[in-house]
């Protein structure tokens, strides 16, 4: 994993680590793609910080869909149709 810049936030830090760890349990490995092409990590982490209100903002990364809120990095899970529709 790269290491970040010594200058940054830490909170900006926290939310990086944590979108590279999704992605890493998702199957995806962290030099298979580069983050700052989808995402700015910085403006992101400024936007869920200074909400007052529920807000979730949804990225794809080399086709894992990312939600990223207040509580945290999630993997979007696309419902699948019901097959018994009775």
């Amino acid at each position: 994993m790269h290491s970040p810049p010594s200058d940054s936030s830490g909170g900006s830090n926290d939310l990086l680590v944590e979108i590279i760890e999704t992605l890493e349990t998702g199957g995806l490995e962290d030099d298979a793609y580069q983050l700052h092409d989808y995402v700015d990590v910085e403006a992101l982490e400024q936007l869920v910080a200074s909400s007052d209100e529920d807000i979730a903002v949804q990225f794809t990364v080399e086709g894992i869909q990312l939600d990223v809120s207040p509580e945290g990095v999630d993997v979007v899970v696309e419902d699948q149709p019901d097959t018994d529709s009775e």
